[in-house]
């Protein structure tokens, strides 16, 4: 085995070797096991050394693993002290983190801290890290380096020390604190072993840097540590103390050698002038470059900086934006000027800067004077590194913190920052939380330019980012991987434009060599213009051609002006590329620099393109055949400018840019050509001397009808004698002749244009030489118009413009032109005509617009002079007018008509009329209704506070007017109206008022202007949704996750949608806002589920920021991410065998994906995740071959291949193709005889035999069987089903729960209950009814001996005697104890803090008591002592508040839901026993049959309101009654509510009442058993209606009877029953003969029952849960009280060697949760205004036991005799005692609460309670006991020299002088 493993490992190194020697394209990786803490690397030899999680690596420089070695993981736990052996029992296997490597060069030794074994160093050989050189576990604390805490971040730097001349090799370390950490802030840790110190001892006691005030307290994050110059540096964040939370960043210094420490003093950094980017995050120590520094100087902030100077670049986020980050920049000089003047106030001017305090000494509580003041100047030179005499150590104030501008700031996390200088720019490489690297040039404004290359993880980039020895790589590290990339990729880009528009400084374009490279890798690049850096954005670029262009058809040389081409050398070749052509080119450098070459031949030079009169060839400029630049130059073609505007080729060829020349006579264009001469020549550029026609007459052309048109020539001379002939497009290829009329005026005849397309088009007529049919310039263009195009009736007919000559034609029924209308025009348009009005109806009060659609309503707005609608004036809207077509008028109220006439309504309606002018009128046929719209109800009735409801609202009438007309406002607040019918919809408004949820509010729907209409209380804004969780919080881009959204108010929401948003990124030129949106799959009030929206790959993932959008409120997932696509591999292993497994590998699964979720399909069948991690899943395949999914798969059945499909969400990807292994195949001859036949004859004998024998049990097992399996699935079924009923109606009951409506108790009533409740007495107890028999006289008297007594009381030695006199007497039993303590309770109320010290005093004496007789365990285990219970009701007064504002709820909840469900079914009212019950013992054993009635319910003389009320027809009358009056009063608490007895309960089925009641004269008899009456008895139907009413006397009813005889039936023995008769003698006598097996069967079938048990727990473990974590969870809110004793109790078992874990944790449980949270649990009526019945009371006995059980150490070994109680919660017991376990480890985590801040709470609570109680009461019930034991107490204060010294013997005689007549009195 182990020789295979060898050889796999030794195959898979080698693999990766070739795998990273692939390609120099591909980025060289290193992948490990587990998370990588740390990388350093070695100066010398470039090799890499990575700590990681339980392994170290060394690696070469191109990532390959030269030596690894296991660290981890090792048997250890914080609590054990190294070395850790078997004796102590809590260690297990721990992983081991690295938390520091440090490379030793010189000694050619690595440093290696890990987390185990509290943080101790080994010593190992940095050329094979496998050899362990140096590690010692023995050494102590001393030894204990680094955290063993993860999170707790260390850093350290190598250094020297100075002992008696030695030279010493150390290094120094700084680390925030862990809980089992040394408490070394800074320490310097030797690496020799020297005279007494061994390795890595701490040799510097600097106890001011070093002890534990700073302890937890400044929660420093060490980021960075180096060296420069004679100081050591470290960088960190913490905070200032206990109060403020808030991080700052500071830098601290030292000298190297400095022995103890003196010269450590912490600059603050802050960046941004406000701080906002607080807490530092990774850093870097680089030169700046002469660009970078040069800026720094200018800035004016840090003086003069050099490029040499060094510069400390720091990563920052911000905790008030935690979205974003920058990165700060600090030269070291400014930091040490900074720290100078710190240190030099401090030393001599009392630490004052410009009369402000600057300096303070941290992790110290010294008040008295820490700076001095000697007027010395210097000092802080002189002494640089400090001195014991000066103060340290030093901090600068927050006013004198040196500050900084952020230089870059980017949304996101930037987690490691790396500087490098190139050509004296300086570039950031700055590592994200996301796993980019953004490279950012840090000029005067940095840019960044880009990221590296390679693909992202999408992991956190550790701060540890590298370069390697060249400074051409940087090592990038993320969670797992370390990837080599290079600094810059120029080669990557082919032109030198994409080469610029990188702006990458690395980079330039070499231009003789047509390269993108760096600027050492060209080789003239000394030489100017020959490299042009990136950064410049210019390129090589042709200025201008001479000549600029040169015609087709001619061919010469040109010369190229190219100003920044780079000078020549001789044997440089120098070339011009025309196209295909190439030529040779001659350079010239008279002041510019000229290239000439030679232009190709004609023939060369490409035909023109179409519709061009030109053509462009590409030019080049080659040196040395490398292209230095381009261009393009234009070859022009004279002849076919013509083409540009063929009507008028002339004016196109002399007017084009070429300078072309136009020849009439053979109607050509040539190139300008000075030798061809004549006047008919038009030479360029005068198109005025072209033949040409112009200017035609007239402009305006009716369609239809023939118009001549004349028109002028111009430089026609050449065509005299000539025919012309007329055409254009609109004449259909007909032409007509030009008729010369005189010498230069032309005319043809005109010509029947016909177009309808539109009013007006432009028509360009051309000319032509009739006998060549040349085109003859011609620049006539007129307007053809059309009347009839968008005038369709008369007065748009007569609205035309004159100058068109249109007219109506009533014979035609048009507007046409004047001439083609064969009658007179009328002098008067028809009537004007309605079409249409709109709106068809409106209010009564009008005062809104009605359009009217028509024809003929005039042409002008003046020309309409009435408009009555339905009888009404309606007031004309002119700026509406349009001509003709509409009006708009605005009607008026609708006519009153007096009560005699026509009835109202036909009134309201009526046709539109309009009257224009010339008295011109038209009525409407559509009729207009008058009518009252009646808005009456709204839905829904509620929504949230932000608006965005659709609310729907219904009536009649309510399509009145339009919807322009209608505004709707809720409670004063608009709804966008949305749509307008017979109801109305509108979107609500965000509600502005201050209460919420609001008052019913009125929504106000108003028509026009005049009619508002109301529906009072119809609307309420509510609390808005809010989300609180969601689960999961990542996604791939892909989208589909399926996302669980918690929170609470979603069923008022109406639409919920998730939306992705990609946040503006610097280096996205994405312009327009992208969203991607899904909308949620299924919603209820809790619980939202969306699939996530699938993003756009192009997104930087991280940059997108995820809203849920719930109507019109938005709450961000914030911390919701999107991860890249997982990749996928290549299958390596396609064939599925027997095993059923495939290994799908890959990258990035887990990122955003579980084994639950994900999906895979083999073919069309899906197969199991079982395992799914990062980079592999494994599934399990169909056990049979599936189909193919594919058609085309199904018909290639060659090979049975099978497509592996994985889903992840909406994301599917095809991994690959598998099939399944083929068996051999055997022949089938073989197979028969060999195997077929013995099995056929083996079975045939073999099932004969057994068959007979096996029916039979057969039989029996699956009768068996099928009652379990029935079983099972019935209590499944119930437990579901109640749950879900449950749920449903316990919303009721909490959705409006909130403090108002639970009803707690008052304070007094509540301690009354606690203190006194459990007393003998009861509620007649004094304290309770606060009555005391006091004569009149004697009041005065006794109150002021009273008085005395309270003045003794608050004596502390009088008090302390006066418990152990009484304590001391036999007859003090346990029960006065209690009762005395709770009447000193009373008593001390009003001085809560003297009560507490008292009970400490008191409880330290028991602790010593209980140690002193070893038994420590046992204290506090019961209340028999005075100091117990007052303990108990000390609890009781201090969480008061905690149970009404936390735990109060969920208590009442879980009795509400607990006595809901008990009620739910029958409960015996005799036997106390329940179907629904958490008590085996109180469980109902028979199946009742009954069924649930809703009852109507009316109170006599509260109104004809009926309740209706859910009861079980098997229920007593009394039981009904107490139903009826829990649903009726449910909003009154308890003891305000009626009682069962004083209420009567009538049914009236018909003309007579029945008062019903539980027994009567109609009671059934069972031999000497009355059955109680039930509803079932009176035979009460469902629905029917009872009368509750009050009776004036509470005696039985039956007392009001008249029968004597009734009266003596219902007063005999009360051997009544009500569901479940007991057994008595009779049944007991039977049940002796029956047999044994019919004594089993009952004993199994009332055990079924048990079941129940099962199903109710099922249903209330929720509320039992939620009132748990209430209680126990330390997270959220934590009484003071309970911190402030528990740390007492801590304190205590420290001071006793016997106190272990253990018993400290009795201790607790017995002082909290058995003491007090058992007591609330068990009666709830102890803090709220309810009644428990017995039966809910049995069920919270359950509940209390099993937190008793969570609470307790010791282990429950359950077995099948155990009580049905404890194996109910058997399987949660152990999630409760881990809870009370966290609870009580969270609670000693907190700040701790002094006794200041707790004697501030206690007199707080004195104050608002204390003139509430019955102190006066609880006086003279107190007095009672020094009275009775008057002698015994008196003796005792005798005794006591402290009594005697306080004269207390006197004072109480007095007391008791004052009240001697006290007893009789009474």
């Amino acid at each position: 085995m182990m020789e295979q493993w060898w050889v796999w490992h030794f195959s898979l190194v080698t693999l990766a070797t070739i795998h990273l020697g692939y390609s120099l394209s591909k980025n060289l990786e290193f992948t490990s096991d587990t998370l990588i803490n740390n990388v350093v690397s070695d100066p010398r030899t470039g090799q890499l050394y990575v700590g990681a999680v339980n392994n170290l690596y060394q690696l070469n420089s191109d990532l390959e693993v030269k030596a690894r070695t296991e660290t981890g993981p090792k048997r250890d736990n914080r609590q054990c002290t190294p070395p850790v052996t078997d004796s102590c029992e809590e260690a297990v296997e721990t992983a081991n983190h690295n938390k520091l490597l440090l490379v030793h060069g010189a000694k050619d030794t690595l440093v290696v801290c890990g987390s185990v074994f509290r943080g101790i160093c080994s010593l190992r050989n940095l050329s094979n890290v496998e050899q362990l050189l140096y590690f010692s576990d023995s050494n102590g604390e001393k030894s204990y380096v680094a955290s063993a805490e993860e999170s707790v971040s260390v850093v350290g730097v190598m250094s020297y020390f100075t002992k008696d001349k030695d030279n010493i090799t150390v290094f120094l370390v700084g680390k925030g604190y862990g809980s089992h950490d040394s408490t070394k802030l800074i320490s310097t840790r030797i690496l020799q072993s020297y005279r007494d110190w061994d390795f890595f001892d701490s040799i510097i006691e600097a106890s001011a840097v070093q002890a534990n005030p700073f302890v937890l307290r400044y929660l420093h994050d060490f980021r960075f540590a180096f060296k420069d110059s004679v100081f050591v540096y470290f960088l960190f964040s913490r905070t200032l103390g206990v109060q403020d939370t808030k991080n700052f960043t500071f830098i601290s210094r030292m000298c190297e050698d400095d022995q103890g420490y003196y010269s450590y003093t912490e600059l603050q950094l802050n960046c941004s002038a406000s701080n906002k980017y607080n807490k530092a995050q990774a850093a870097y120590v680089a030169t700046p470059g002469e660009v970078l520094a040069q800026s720094l100087t200018s800035s004016g902030q840090y003086g003069p900086v050099s490029a040499s100077d060094k510069v400390l670049f720091v990563t920052f986020t911000s905790d008030e934006d935690p979205s974003t980050s920058a990165m700060c920049m600090y030269p070291l000089q400014s930091i040490n000027n900074q720290l100078v003047n710190i240190i030099g106030a401090c030393y001599s001017h009392n630490g004052i800067i410009k009369d402000k305090a600057a300096v303070y000494s941290p992790y110290s509580s010294k008040s008295e004077e820490l700076c001095s003041s000697n007027n010395q100047q210097n000092m802080a030179l002189r002494y640089k590194c400090g001195a014991e005499f000066l103060p340290s150590p030093l901090a600068s104030k927050a006013d004198f913190a040196l500050g900084a501008e952020p230089s870059f700031v980017r949304k996101g996390h930037m987690t490691a920052v790396a500087v490098a200088v190139e050509m004296g720019h300086a570039v950031a490489f700055l590592g994200t939380a996301t796993g980019e690297v953004l490279k950012v040039h840090l000029s005067a404004h940095p840019e960044m330019y880009g990221r590296t290359s390679g693909e992202v993880s999408g992991d956190r980039v550790n701060k540890n980012l590298l370069f390697d020895r060249s400074l051409q790589h940087l090592y990038i590290t993320t969670e797992k991987k370390i990837t080599k990339v290079p600094v810059q990729a120029c080669h990557l880009k082919t032109d030198c434009h994409s080469c610029v528009a990188m702006k990458d400084p690395y980079c330039g374009w070499c231009v003789l060599e047509g390269k993108c490279t760096r600027k050492q890798a060209c080789s003239r690049s000394a030489e100017e213009n020959t490299w042009l850096w990136s950064p410049s954005q210019q390129c090589v670029q042709i200025k201008d051609f001479s000549p600029p262009n040169l015609s087709c058809k001619k061919t010469q040389q040109v010369v190229i002006r190219i100003p920044a081409l780079p000078a020549l050398r001789p044997s440089d070749s120098l070339q011009c590329e025309f196209g295909n052509f190439v030529t040779g080119a001659v350079m010239a450098t008279d002041g510019v620099v000229e290239v000439t070459c030679s232009l190709p031949d004609p023939v060369q030079i490409p035909s023109t393109p179409d519709q061009q009169d030109y053509v462009s060839i590409p030019v080049k400029v080659l040196v040395n055949s490398i292209e230095v630049t381009s261009g393009e130059y234009h070859f022009y073609n004279c002849a076919a400018t013509v083409r540009k505007n063929q009507n008028t080729p002339c004016i196109a060829c002399v007017t084009s840019p070429w300078g072309c020349q136009w020849n009439p006579q053979d109607h050509s264009c040539s190139d300008s050509d000075h030798s061809v001469n004549g006047d008919h020549i038009v030479k360029p550029q005068q198109p005025d001397s072209c033949p040409q026609f112009e200017s035609p007459e007239p402009l305006l052309i009716p369609v239809g009808f023939e118009i001549p048109i004349s028109f002028q020539g111009r430089n026609l001379d050449i065509y005299t004698g000539q025919r012309f002939t007329i055409g254009t497009e609109l004449m259909k290829h007909t032409e007509e002749d030009v008729t010369r009329e005189q010498r230069s005026k032309f005319k043809f005849s005109g010509y029947e244009f016909s177009y309808d397309k539109q009013q007006e088009v432009n028509v360009s007529f051309h000319i032509k030489d009739r006998d060549t049919e040349r085109k003859i310039d011609s620049t006539l263009t007129v307007v053809l118009y059309n009347c009839s195009v968008g005038r369709e009736d008369c007065s748009l007919c007569k609205h035309a413009d004159t100058k068109y000559q249109c007219v109506w034609c009533e014979a035609l029924r048009t507007c046409v032109y004047q001439d083609l209308c064969p009658l007179p025009q009328p002098a008067q348009c028809p009537n004007p005509e309605i079409f249409d009005i709109i709106p068809h109806f409106g209010p009564l009060n009008g005062r809104i617009a009605v359009t009217i659609k028509g024809s003929n309503m005039g042409i002008k707005k003046e020309d309409i002079k009435k408009i009555t609608v339905a009888g009404v004036d309606c007031i004309h809207q002119t700026n509406r007018y349009s001509v003709s077509t509409s009006v708009v008028c605005e009607i008026g109220p609708a006519k009153r008509v007096p009560p005699s006439d026509l009835p109202f309504e036909h009134s309201n309606s009526g046709p539109v009329e309009i009257e224009v002018e010339g008295e011109r009128k038209g009525k409407s046929r559509v009729i207009f209704t008058y009518q009252d719209p009646k808005p009456k109800a709204v839905e829904p009735a509620k929504g949230p506070a932000a608006g965005g409801t659709v609310i729907t609202i219904k009536g009649e009438h309510l399509d009145t007017g339009t919807k322009e007309d209608i505004d709707v406002t809720v409670g004063g607040v608009p709804c966008e109206v949305l749509s307008f019918g017979t109801d109305i919809t509108c979107r609500t408004g965000r509600y502005r008022g201050q209460k919420v949820p609001s008052d019913p509010l009125t929504v106000s729907v108003k028509y026009g202007t005049n009619t508002t209409k109301d529906i009072s209380g119809a609307y309420q804004y509510s609390e808005n949704p809010k989300v609180t969780d969601y689960y999961p919080q990542t996604s791939f881009v892909c989208g589909g996750r399926s996302i669980v959204v918690l929170g609470n108010g979603f069923d008022l929401i109406q639409t919920a949608t998730m939306k992705v948003t990609p946040s503006s990124d610097e280096f996205s030129q994405s312009a327009a806002p992208v969203e991607f949106v899904q909308m949620a799959e299924s919603k209820n009030d809790t619980v939202l589920q969306f699939y996530s929206p699938k993003v756009n790959n192009s997104f930087n993932s991280q940059s997108l920021r995820t809203t849920i959008h719930l109507d019109n409120v938005v709450e961000e997932l914030k911390g919701f991410d999107y991860h890249p696509d997982p990749t996928f591999d290549n299958l390596a292993k396609k064939v599925i065998t027997e095993t059923g497994i495939i290994i799908v590998t890959g990258r990035g699964f887990a990122k955003a994906m579980t084994a639950r979720e994900a999906l895979a399909f083999v073919g069309d069948a899906p197969c199991h995740v079982n395992i799914l991690q990062d980079d592999k899943l494994i599934l399990e395949a169909p056990s049979s071959q599936p189909k193919a999914r594919s058609k085309r798969q199904r018909r290639d059945t060659t090979n049975n291949l099978l497509d592996l499909v994985v889903k992840f969400g909406h994301g599917e990807w095809l991994v690959g193709s598998v099939y399944y292994a083929r068996k051999d195949d055997i022949p089938l001859a073989i197979i028969i005889p060999g195997v077929i036949v013995p099995m056929l004859l083996f079975i045939a004998v073999s099932v004969y035999c057994y068959r007979r024998k096996s029916q039979q049990a057969e039989r029996e097992y699956e009768k068996v069987k099928h009652q379990l399996e029935n079983l099972e699935e019935s209590v499944r079924d119930r437990c579901k089903k109640e749950f879900t009923d449950l749920m449903i109606e316990m919303e009721d009951h909490t959705s409006d729960l909130s403090e108002g409506r639970i009803p707690f108790l008052d304070y007094k009533t509540y301690t009354d209950r606690n203190f006194f409740l459990p007393a003998k007495e009861g509620a007649n107890d004094p304290m309770i009814t606060g009555k005391l028999q006091i004569p009149e006289g004697r009041r005065a008297t006794v109150n002021q001996a009273l008085n005395q007594f309270s003045n003794l009381l608050n004596s502390k030695t009088f008090l302390i005697n006066l418990i152990h006199t009484l304590e001391s007497r036999p007859d003090f039993n346990a029960r006065s104890r209690g009762y005395f303590a709770s009447l000193l309770t009373v008593a001390l109320h009003g001085k809560l803090e003297y009560y507490t010290d008292i009970m400490r005093t008191l409880l330290l004496e028991l602790m010593d008591e209980h140690v002193q007789s070893k038994n420590p365990k046992l204290m506090l285990r019961r209340s028999e002592t005075v100091v117990e219970r007052m303990l108990c009701n000390w609890m009781s007064i201090c969480l008061y508040q905690f149970l009404r504002d936390t735990a109060g709820e969920p208590l009442y909840k879980l009795y509400k839901a607990l006595k809901h469900q008990v009620e739910k079914g029958p409960v015996d009212a005799k036997m106390k026993k329940a179907k629904y019950t958490l008590n085996d013992t109180g469980l109902l054993g028979d199946d009742v049959e009954y069924s649930v009635l809703t009852l109507q319910v009316l109170v006599h003389g509260e109104g004809p309101d009926v309740t209706p009320v859910k009861v079980l027809n098997c229920d007593t009358i009394t039981q009904v009654k107490e139903k009826i009056i829990d649903q009726v009063y449910r909003n009154l608490p308890y003891s305000q509510r009626p009682k069962v007895e004083s209420v009567a309960l009538e049914w009236r089925p018909g003309s007579t009442g029945q008062i019903l009641s539980d027994l009567d004269l109609t009671s059934q008899k069972e031999g000497r058993w009355k059955r109680l009456n039930t509803l079932a008895h009176y035979n009460v139907r469902d629905n029917a209606t009872l009368v509750l009413s009050r009776v004036l006397h509470t005696q039985s009813f039956h007392q009001h009877q008249d029968s004597h005889e009734e009266k003596n039936a219902l007063l005999e023995d009360d051997n009544t029953f009500h569901l479940v008769r007991p057994a008595d003698e009779i049944d007991e006598v039977k049940s002796k003969r029956g047999s044994m097996k019919d004594k089993a069967m009952t004993k199994a079938i009332t055990e079924i029952y048990l079941t129940r048990l099962l199903s109710v727990k099922g249903t209330l473990q929720q509320f039992v849960d939620d009132f748990f974590r209430s209680v126990l969870c330390s997270g959220s809110v934590v009484p003071p009280a309970v911190k402030y004793f528990f740390d007492f109790l801590d304190e205590q078992a420290l001071r006793h060697d016997n106190v272990d874990e253990e018993t400290l944790h009795i201790w607790k449980t017995n002082s909290l949760p058995m003491r007090y949270w058992v007591n609330i649990l068990r009666n709830p009526h102890f803090i709220f205004d309810v009644h428990v019945t017995e039966v809910v009371d049995a069920s919270l006995h359950v509940i209390a036991q099993t937190f008793m059980d969570a609470c307790t150490k010791s282990e429950h070994k359950l077995s099948r005799e155990s009580p049905s109680n404890k194996l109910l919660y058997a399987k949660e017991i152990s999630t409760y005692k881990k809870m009370v376990d966290d609870y009580y480890k969270g609670i000693r985590q907190m700040v701790p609460v002094s006794d200041q801040d707790m004697n501030t709470h206690l007199a707080e609570v004195s104050r608002q309670h204390t003139d509430k109680l019955n102190t006066q009461v609880a006086l003279h019930q107190l007095y009672q006991y020094a009275s009775k034991y008057y002698d015994v107490i008196i003796q005792s204060l005798d005794e006591d020299p402290a009594a005697q010294n306080k004269q207390l013997t006197l004072r109480l005689q007095q007391v008791a002088a004052a009240l001697e007549n006290k007893v009789t009195d009474l």
